[in-house]
């Protein structure tokens, strides 16, 4: 008995071993890891996205306009690049990612004009 109990344990550190071991990116396909080279380019596609949105994000004739308003305006100016994010993060032609993404590019436009007029974004 005094023998089995370290056999046991080597046996179990072994087994922890060789399972940590295994690298979760041949476990879990879709992580950033699994293509880097699309990941690079979906990156990239963020920040022509964003440059897009601050660059139109210029400052209104007055401060009374409002701000939705003018962030749709920039979100749609920069429709040909989100439409561009869009393709290459949803190959899977989701609605709902579709979705999220034009979201996050609202959200994104209206940060960049509160940003331009000097206000802040809760």
């Amino acid at each position: 008995m005094k023998l089995l109990k370290p056999l046991i344990q080597a046996a179990a550190a072994a087994l922890a071993l060789s399972l940590g071991a295994c690298s979760r990116d041949y476990l879990f396909e879709g992580n950033e890891y699994s293509n880097p080279i699309k990941v690079h380019k979906i990156k990239d596609l963020y920040v022509a996205r964003d440059a897009c949105l601050a660059k139109n994000a210029i400052p209104s004739d007055g401060r009374n306009s409002d701000a939705a308003s003018i962030a749709k305006a920039v979100a749609l100016a920069c429709a040909p690049e989100t439409a561009r994010l869009i393709a290459a993060t949803n190959v899977d032609n989701d609605p709902k990612v579709a979705d999220a993404i034009r979201k996050d590019t609202d959200a994104r436009a209206l940060h960049y004009v509160l940003q331009v007029r000097g206000e802040r974004w809760t």
